[in-house]
C-alpha cells in the first residue's frame, strides 16, 4: 500500500490524498486493487462502540479478545504503541511523562500510552503484551525492557507517581522541573498517577454549592469558578457571581472568573429554563433574562475590577459574560462568539448592548457622524452567529479589546488574570462611570433590512432567519427612534428581553432549541 501510494505521489495532505482522499463532502479511500479512491463503505460494528466505553482494563481485554477485524485492529494499534513507547523511552525522552504530555498536546490525545496502560493494569497490560509479541503479532520481536517487569515500576503499578514519572535512562522517578517560568502555573495539567494541586480543593473558600465556588489563592484576589456542566449560566450562578462582587467589594482587590477547565462557558442553561415556561410562560423566562442581565451591569460597574480568564468555548452568555467585565485574559484557543440565532433566538443578556454601546464608542472617536458603519461588523457577527476560531480572530471580532491580554499557555491563565485583576486595582480602578450614548434608530434598522430582504428573497437566508435578524437590527439600532437618540443600557436590554420572549414562544424557534437539546446540532428551518 505505502509502496504503490508514493508511486502515485499521494503523500497526504500536502498532495490532496493519501490514504484517504476528500471529494466536496465525501471522504474517499484508496482501494490498492483497484488503485484508485473508492467510498469508505460501511461504518465500525456498534459492538466496538460500546466497548470503547468500558473501563480501561475491562475495554483493552474485550478488544483483544475480539474475533472480528476491527476489534483486533484496535487493539493492535493499542499494544503497538505501548509496545513502542517502552522499548525507546529511554533513547527519545527524558521521561514518561514528557511522552504522555507530548501526545497529549501535540495529537489532542485524551491520555498518552503510558497513562492508559498504567489505568488499565500495568502488569496485566504488559503480560498482554509480551505474550503477542512472542507468538509473532506485534510488530517488532523486541521484548519489553525489564524494568518493566520488575523493580520500582513494577510495585508501584505504573510510570507516574506521586514522587515522578520514570526515566528509562536515568533508571529513577523524576520529579517535575522546578524551572521559575512553572511559577505562573498555579495548577499544571496532571497525569493519571501524579500527585499534583487539585483547583477544585486549592486555596480557601469563602462560598460553594452546587452551581459555583467562590474561593482565593492569596488572600487578595476572589475566584469565581462555575461548577454547572459546559459552565452553563443558571439563576444559581448568576446568583454567586453577584455574591462574589458583594464579597469583592468588601475585603478583595477584584474578582477573576476562572472555572478550572474548558469551557469557559456555553452560555445559558435553556434546560433548565424550559420547565418553568412550561409551567409559568414567558413571563418565568423573562424574569431569568432580566436576573441575567442585572447580574451583567452588577460585573460591569462593580467597584472592584472583574476579570474573565477564557479557555475553549464562550458561546452566547458566556461571551456576555466576558464582555461585560473590565478585562478579559483569553488563552489562545479561545472561541467566543453570540450563537443564540442557532437556537432561533437573540441575545438576551446584554450582547446586543454591548454591540451598540461599542459602536458608538468607536463612532466617538471618528469624524463621520454615521454610526452604521461602526454597527455593521457587531450586527453581523450576531446574525451570523460567528464565533472567533482563536482568540486573535476573536478581537478582530469585536469581543476582545486590544486592551485585552493573550495568553498562549493555558495553565498560564489564572497566574496573568489574578495579576491582571491586582494591576487594576493598584492602578486606581474606577468603575466606568453610567452614560447615554447615541443608536442608529429606525433609519438604521430600514437600511439593514433592505440588505435582509435581498438575502431571503435570494435565498440565502430563510424566513425565520430573516425575522431573526430583523430583530437583532431592532435592537442594536435602538428600536423606533430617530438617528443619534441617546439611550441607556437598560433601554437596549428591554428591547433585547422583549425580542428573546417574542420568539421563545415561536414555533419555529421551539424546534430548533428541541432540535439542538436532542441532536446537539442546528434545526435550519
Amino acid at each position: 500500500m505505502l509502496k504503490k501510494l508514493l508511486e502515485l505521489g499521494h503523500l497526504g495532505q500536502k498532495t490532496q490524498a493519501g490514504f484517504y482522499k476528500k471529494v466536496g463532502r465525501d471522504v474517499l479511500r484508496f482501494d490498492l486493487e483497484a488503485e484508485e479512491y473508492v467510498p469508505g463503505g460501511q461504518k465500525a460494528d456498534e459492538v466496538y462502540g460500546r466497548m470503547l466505553k468500558k473501563p480501561a482494563a475491562e475495554r483493552l481485554r474485550l478488544l483483544r479478545a475480539a474475533s472480528g477485524a476491527q476489534g483486533q485492529f484496535l487493539w493492535a494499534i493499542l499494544r503497538n504503541s505501548f509496545h513502542y513507547a517502552a522499548v525507546h523511552l529511554g533513547q527519545i525522552a527524558d521521561n514518561a511523562r514528557d511522552v504522555d504530555l507530548c501526545l497529549r498536546w501535540g495529537f489532542g490525545m485524551q491520555q498518552g500510552p503510558f497513562e492508559l496502560w498504567q489505568e488499565a493494569g500495568w502488569l496485566d497490560v504488559a503480560k498482554m503484551i509480551q505474550e503477542d509479541i512472542d507468538a509473532g503479532k506485534a510488530l517488532s520481536r523486541a521484548p519489553l525492557p525489564e524494568w518493566v517487569f520488575k523493580g520500582p515500576v513494577a510495585e508501584a503499578g505504573g510510570v507516574h507517581t506521586a514522587q515522578g514519572s520514570w526515566s528509562a535512562s536515568a533508571n529513577k522517578f523524576v520529579a517535575r522541573r522546578a524551572l521559575p517560568v512553572y511559577a505562573k502555573q498555579h495548577f499544571p495539567e496532571k497525569l493519571l498517577g501524579e500527585s499534583l494541586p487539585d483547583f477544585k480543593t486549592a486555596g480557601k473558600t469563602l462560598h460553594e454549592d452546587d452551581a459555583i465556588r467562590l474561593w482565593t489563592l492569596d488572600g487578595e484576589v476572589l475566584i469565581a469558578s462555575i461548577k454547572t456542566k459546559m459552565h452553563t449560566i443558571s439563576p444559581d450562578v448568576c446568583e454567586g457571581l453577584n455574591l462574589a462582587v458583594e464579597l469583592a467589594e468588601k475585603d478583595y482587590a477584584g474578582v477573576v472568573i476562572w472555572s478550572g477547565d474548558e469551557p469557559f462557558s456555553v452560555g445559558a442553561d435553556l434546560q433548565a429554563m424550559l420547565p418553568a415556561f412550561m409551567i409559568a410562560g414567558v413571563s418565568a423566562v423573562e424574569g431569568a433574562e432580566h436576573e441575567m442581565q442585572q447580574t451583567m451591569l452588577r460585573l460591569r460597574y462593580a467597584n472592584v475590577p472583574v476579570v474573565s480568564a477564557v479557555r475553549g468555548m464562550a458561546l452566547g452568555g458566556g461571551c456576555e459574560l466576558a464582555v461585560h467585565c473590565a478585562r478579559r485574559v483569553a488563552h489562545m484557543e479561545s472561541y467566543i462568539g453570540l450563537v443564540e440565532v442557532g437556537v432561533g433566538l437573540v441575545p438576551g443578556a446584554g450582547g446586543l448592548t454591548f454591540i451598540a454601546r461599542r459602536a458608538a464608542e468607536n463612532a466617538a472617536t471618528s469624524t463621520g457622524k454615521d454610526l452604521l458603519p461602526f454597527l455593521t461588523e457587531g450586527f453581523t457577527a450576531a446574525a451570523q452567529a460567528r464565533v472567533g476560531a482563536s482568540a486573535l480572530e476573536s478581537r478582530k471580532l469585536g469581543y476582545l479589546l486590544h486592551s485585552d491580554v493573550i495568553v498562549p499557555h493555558k495553565d498560564e491563565l489564572l497566574f496573568v488574570a489574578i495579576n491582571e485583576a491586582k494591576a487594576l486595582a493598584n492602578g486606581g480602578w474606577r468603575a466606568p462611570h453610567k452614560r447615554l450614548f447615541p443608536v442608529a434608530g429606525r433609519s438604521g434598522i430600514a437600511t439593514i433590512k433592505g440588505s435582509l430582504v435581498n438575502m431571503r428573497d435570494g435565498g440565502f437566508i430563510s424566513a425565520h432567519d430573516f425575522h431573526i435578524a430583523s430583530l437583532i437590527a431592532e435592537v442594536v439600532c435602538g428600536g423606533d427612534v430617530d438617528a443619534g437618540t441617546l439611550v441607556s443600557e437598560e433601554y437596549l436590554m428591554a428591547l433585547e428581553r422583549k425580542a428573546f420572549c417574542a420568539l421563545i414562544e415561536h414555533p419555529k424557534t421551539q424546534e430548533r432549541i428541541l432540535g439542538m437539546l436532542n441532536t446537539g446540532k442546528p434545526v435550519r428551518n
